[in-house]
């Protein structure tokens, strides 16, 4: 398979693999993280389905020094509002994700970093609004296709049926925040065995926050329900025709063993965004920004050096 990104040799900050969450606030209803650094160039990180912005932690650190880092929680996820209208379609986080760029056009295109739904979200963004992107990178991006994954949840087919939801619902109500935090890390980590116990921690206290939280359920799967029917779409509104549009150079990293994003899927991907460069990870899951923050750190910086390198010259 295809693997042709340039990874950069640049000294990164000093990193123990256990970095506590950025501090954040909430603005216009969405919270946003940043973290410190020396870096001056904006970056925006945006999550994936039943994510939050504190899946970004330790990338963000590890490019501190380069990028002025903000992650967000998208509508209804995280320590985010839900949405006034009520709407979780794929649309709703695209206008999320542009109303904040748009709110701090004063900085600048960005570069725009998503995973799994976030990846299908930047991938619009860039489409739709590229003087707002200035670089792409994807991790696992959940691009339209609807062939089950081997090894996936059987219960999430489910949850796109309204009737059947609810019975997935109450089955997964059954478990502990502690079954329900392994169960999801054993989906999105190839090696679940492999995560801190402090990362183990963070995402049982989470399970436990969001089930006191009315909207929580809602919002995911609502959002799974808004992203499957975005593979429906056809014409422009196609999410793999926008990713043909793209101008944007795009860095696409993707895990050998990812469980919910196949890698299949990679070479297609690089042959439809215009300005590609491909990392596949061997022995990877679905989130390698957490599993491999700095493999995915040095091939974004190697992008960055060999965009660089003609405007030097």
């Amino acid at each position: 398979m295809r693997s042709d990104v340039r990874m950069s040799t640049a000294a990164l900050p000093s990193w123990d693999g256990v970095l506590p969450p950025w501090p954040g606030t909430v603005e216009d209803g969405l919270f946003v993280r940043r973290a410190a650094g020396a870096g001056s160039e904006p970056a925006l990180f945006v999550h994936g389905l039943g994510g939050a912005s504190t899946n970004w932690t330790d990338l963000m650190g590890l490019l501190a020094d380069v990028v002025q880092g903000e992650a967000l929680d998208l509508p209804g996820f995280g320590h985010s509002e839900p949405p006034e209208s009520g709407s979780y379609r794929l649309r709703t986080h695209v206008d999320a994700v542009v109303g904040h760029l748009e709110r701090g056009a004063d900085r600048g295109p960005v570069h725009l970093f998503g995973n799994s739904l976030g990846g299908a979200v930047a991938t619009r963004v860039a489409s739709l609004r590229p003087d707002l992107v200035r670089t792409l990178t994807l991790v696992s991006p959940a691009l339209p296709s609807l062939r089950p994954k081997r090894g996936s949840d059987p219960r999430l087919p489910l949850l796109l049926l309204p009737g059947l939801s609810q019975l997935a619902s109450r089955q997964l109500a059954k478990r502990t925040p502690e079954q329900r935090a392994r169960a999801v890390l054993r989906l999105c980590f190839a090696d679940p065995r492999a995560i801190p116990e402090e990362r183990f921690e963070e995402a049982v206290d989470e399970v436990r926050r969001r089930a006191g939280l009315g909207h929580a359920e809602e919002a995911f799967t609502a959002s799974l329900r808004g992203l499957v029917g975005s593979y429906l779409e056809r014409g422009s509104a196609s999410l793999w025709r926008q990713a043909s549009r793209v101008q944007t150079p795009t860095l696409l990293v993707w895990g050998s063993l990812d469980r919910l994003v196949d890698v299949a899927l990679a070479p297609r991907a690089a042959a439809t965004f215009p300005d590609s460069r491909l990392l596949v990870l061997p022995g990877v899951g679905h989130v390698a920004q957490l599993e491999r923050p700095e493999a995915v750190a040095r091939a974004f910086l190697g992008m960055c050096e060999e965009l660089a390198r003609p405007a030097a010259s």
